[in-house]
């Protein structure tokens, strides 16, 4: 997978590709990451890339012009699966959307900023929208850091144990069950008995039992899908 991610706030997005479960999977070849700072294709001789809202009203507007040189910079050099934008009045990121995007190839990611992008570049060149929450942050850089992460640990080799994703929270709409390590007995606090009985079946059934109960007491609309 290539994520090409286009900010005007790059160095904020540096850090998080270089430590954990992101950096190995780029050093595996597994993903490329790469920034593409807005201000270097603007036509602007200050280098801005936002400009008043036409009728007024408060906060600045990100420009059409650099954000369409930009992307057909980048589509001049491959295709791409999706052209996302993030933004607070998208469609809510969830785990079934990140198992259907986690086998793309190419996706660009368009940070907003200020009071957002013109509505132009929504229509002809966003191919999706989304939101990682109802509320409102400074940039989508922090959306499009959740987003890539959300993404880079389901494509295969990129955990240790491809095992682990599967059984995530909201896969199946289900939150996780508990879980528990050594010791078994700490100051009284036992592990539940069947955790250490090695019966594979019973150990199975146990978790599925406390992922529903688990997800009945905290999250009951997830069993509503």
């Amino acid at each position: 997978m290539r994520i090409d991610i286009i900010t005007v706030l790059p160095d904020l997005l540096r850090s998080p590709f270089e430590g954990s479960i992101m950096k190995r999977a780029i050093e595996k070849g597994l993903v490329e990451v790469h920034f593409h700072n807005l201000r270097d294709y603007t036509k602007q001789k200050q280098k801005s890339v936002d400009d008043y809202q036409f009728g007024g009203g408060a906060g600045m507007v990100m420009m059409i012009q650099p954000i369409d040189d930009c992307i057909a910079h980048l589509k001049s050099e491959r295709q791409y699966d999706e052209i996302i934008y993030m933004t607070p009045d998208g469609e809510t990121l969830n785990q079934q959307m990140a198992n259907r995007m986690s086998s793309y190839e190419n996706i660009i990611i368009l940070c907003g900023h200020y009071k957002g992008v013109d509505q132009r570049v929504r229509d002809q060149f966003i191919t999706k929208e989304i939101s990682i929450g109802d509320y409102v942050l400074s940039g989508g850089e922090l959306g499009a850091l959740v987003l890539s992460d959300a993404l880079i640990r389901l494509i295969p080799g990129v955990l240790s144990d491809e095992t682990s994703a599967l059984t995530d929270s909201f896969q199946d709409n289900l939150l996780a069950p508990p879980v528990y390590t050594r010791p078994a007995d700490y100051n009284g606090w036992k592990v539940p008995d069947v955790l250490l009985s090695g019966h594979a079946a019973k150990i199975e059934k146990w978790r599925e039992d406390m992922a529903y109960e688990h997800t009945k007491n905290r999250r009951p609309d997830l069993l509503d899908k």
